[in-house]
C-alpha cells in the first residue's frame, strides 16, 4: 500500500475564480491510501470508495458529513476531480453522492453524479461493483478513463 501526500480544495461557484479555489486549497495527508472526507474526525467511515485511474487504484474511506457543502474535492490525474458525500442525518435527506468534475482551466464542470439512498440495498451476491455499481468516466481530450465503485463497510464493533 502506497501513501502519499495530495492538496484538495473545496468546490467553488462557476462565478468564482480559479485562484481563489487554489488559494484556500487545504492540505491532506493519505494515511495508509485512505482519504478520510469528513471534517469531523470522530465520525466512522461507513463506505470505501474504489477509484481507478492510469492503472492505479486509491480507496477512500467515506464518513458521514453534516454538511455536504463542506466536502473537499479530490484531484485524479490532470483533468478529473471527486467528490464522495455521505449524509446521514437528517433520515429525510440521507444520502451517499459522488460527484466528478472536469478539472476545467476557468472553473470546474460538473460531468458525473450518483445518488444512492443511506442505507444503500446490498448488491446482489456476486455482483461486482459493490451497491454503486462500477461506472466509468472518460475524459475526452486524452482518452483516460476514470472508474469507481464504492462498498459499504462493516459496521464497527461495541466496546
Amino acid at each position: 500500500m502506497r501513501c502519499e501526500a495530495v492538496t484538495i480544495a473545496p468546490m467553488n461557484p462557476p462565478s468564482r475564480c480559479r485562484a481563489l479555489a487554489q488559494a484556500l486549497a487545504l492540505p491532506l495527508t493519505l494515511s495508509m491510501g485512505l482519504l478520510s472526507a469528513s471534517p469531523d474526525a470522530r465520525a466512522a467511515p461507513l463506505a470505501t470508495c474504489h477509484v481507478t485511474y492510469g492503472g492505479e487504484t486509491v480507496n477512500h474511506a467515506v464518513a458521514p458529513v453534516d454538511d455536504p457543502h463542506g466536502v473537499p474535492t479530490v484531484a485524479v490525474g490532470s483533468y478529473f476531480l471527486i467528490r464522495f458525500v455521505l449524509q446521514t442525518r437528517p433520515a429525510a435527506l440521507a444520502a451517499f453522492k459522488a460527484y466528478v468534475y472536469a478539472d476545467r482551466s476557468d472553473a470546474p464542470v460538473l460531468i458525473h453524479q450518483l445518488d444512492v439512498a443511506w442505507p444503500p440495498t446490498p448488491a446482489p451476491p456476486g455482483r461486482p461493483g459493490g451497491y454503486t455499481g462500477l461506472h466509468r468516466v472518460y475524459e475526452p481530450v486524452r482518452d483516460g478513463e476514470l472508474q469507481y465503485w464504492c462498498e459499504r463497510r462493516p459496521a464497527p464493533e461495541a466496546r
